[in-house]
């Protein structure tokens, strides 16, 4: 449920509200301050006479029960796109935030070169993996603490801000200490105490899509790193599992569209792990952003020829330059079409 109240309601009007909401056991308010209104959600089981208690309060417009199951990132609850800032970077706006990297990180001067290159074609965000989930426990893990080690130093060269994953309750702490953008993967989406972990810390969340879920259970993913006090969350669309084996994934390209009718959230694309393929990423990429993609999820890497995770699918920097090119071309002339 939320109150909508005046724009211009007194501060003491606001509580008054709070108060009424916290007198309930369970109940507790979460205030956002919209543009041209004051939205006050309401969680917890909710009893049946508070509607009618908080509409004859001063200050109050209305109060709107919330039928999705998901209540803070509902667009219910919140009417206006959220942006996410991270070191002025703003995610959730009119232009596309391109995030790139190697999927994993390997030695200094991979990454080094890697946060050059990607930033002098225009990337805002250095990616890069210190811990990675894999699929066999033959393959290459991650660097771990001295991979966190290189993607500061390439933060250091570059001032690009780092988003890296990840994957376990002890290691948040420790990651929240390099990262600027925490990922969730695919694989623990559903990892609710890492969820509920996450969402205690003050850095901004990307959770990506599960390999089999749907828009609900990624949108529940989301609340509950919002329910735990972080509102900074954006939703990564990286590919479902098909029957289709050519690619690695299927890109769910309309999850765009339906994920910002259904949220406010902002939502990235990742066209490489959804690919598998490089020369498929480029079109899936600008297919990302003519949908209405927030942002790009782009894997790099110097010698993909020999990078020891995903070198199939990562782009070299002449490839990823020239995606580039294309990108904001292609985002310049998207719009959603009135209702008619």
């Amino acid at each position: 449920m939320i109150v909508v109240m005046a724009k211009e309601a007194a501060p003491a009007e606001l509580e008054e509200v709070k108060r009424r909401i916290e007198s309930h056991p369970g109940l507790r308010p979460q205030v956002f301050d919209g543009v041209e209104r004051i939205v006050v959600g309401v969680l917890g089981s909710i009893p049946p006479d508070l509607k009618d208690q908080l509409e004859l309060l001063p200050g109050v417009i209305e109060v709107v029960p919330i039928s999705k199951p998901y209540k803070l990132a509902s667009r219910e609850f919140h009417p206006d796109n959220s942006r996410v800032v991270v070191n002025g970077v703003v995610i959730g706006g009119p232009e596309p935030v391109i995030m790139a990297g190697p999927c994993s990180v390997e030695d200094e001067e991979q990454m080094v070169s890697t946060a050059k290159a990607v930033k002098a074609a225009g990337a805002q965000i250095l990616r890069g993996g210190a811990f990675k989930p894999r699929s066999s426990p033959y393959s290459f893990r991650g660097m771990g603490i001295e991979g966190l080690e290189l993607l500061k130093t390439a933060k250091q060269e570059t001032g690009l801000p780092i988003i890296t994953e990840v994957m376990a309750v002890e290691d948040v702490d420790t990651v929240a200490q390099y990262a600027d953008i925490l990922q969730i993967g695919a694989r623990n989406m559903q990892n609710y105490n890492l969820l509920d972990a996450v969402g205690e810390i003050k850095k901004p969340v990307m959770v990506k899509r599960g390999l089999a879920a749907s828009y609900e259970e990624w949108l529940l993913a989301a609340e509950y790193v919002m329910a735990g006090g972080n509102e900074q969350v954006m939703l990564c669309e990286r590919g479902v599992r098909g029957f289709e084996q050519f690619t690695r994934f299927t890109m769910d390209v309309a999850a765009i569209p339906v994920i910002q009718r259904l949220s406010h959230l902002p939502i990235i694309a990742d066209p490489s792990h959804s690919t598998g393929k490089w020369y498929l990423v480029t079109p899936v990429a600008l297919a990302a952003v003519a949908a209405g993609a927030h942002g790009l999820l782009i894997e790099v890497h110097p010698n993909p020829d020999i990078a020891k995770c995903d070198g199939p699918q990562s782009l070299t920097f002449a490839n990823f330059s020239a995606l580039m090119g294309q990108v904001h071309a292609v985002a310049g002339v998207r719009k959603v079409p009135a209702q008619v």
